[in-house]
């Protein structure tokens, strides 16, 4: 049999643990309670056309497979905006959420910088 009383085992199931919480500010989870943390971009928007939706331009430097050579790559992003704050022009930082439509996967987290 086992050398351990039933003292020594209530006494290791008893040990408080703490349980960390994600933390909710203006609908944006904070990345730092989280094993892998949610992608953020910046881009432009180029479409405001939309209840609630933007189209926002994110511009990618990559370098070619094959030729080495150092590419620009453009992806439109489908990004939930709830106020309708941002016009076009805006530069907007975004970030992953889970799906929230067919297309949007994104969500606004702060304008940068406003178009002039």
């Amino acid at each position: 049999m086992s050398d351990v009383t039933s003292d020594e085992t209530n006494d290791v199931t008893n040990d408080e643990t703490s349980v960390e919480t994600s933390v909710e500010t203006n609908d944006v989870t904070l990345d730092e309670t989280r094993s892998n943390p949610r992608k953020i971009r910046e881009g432009v928007v180029i479409s405001d056309k939309m209840h609630s939706t933007l189209v926002v331009a994110v511009h990618e430097r990559v370098s070619h497979a094959r030729y080495g050579k150092t590419v620009q790559r453009t992806k439109k992003l489908y990004v939930h905006d709830e106020k309708n704050e941002a016009k076009v022009g805006d530069k907007v930082r975004v970030q992953e959420t889970r799906p929230l439509s067919k297309l949007k996967r994104w969500r606004l987290t702060e304008i940068v910088e406003r178009a002039r």
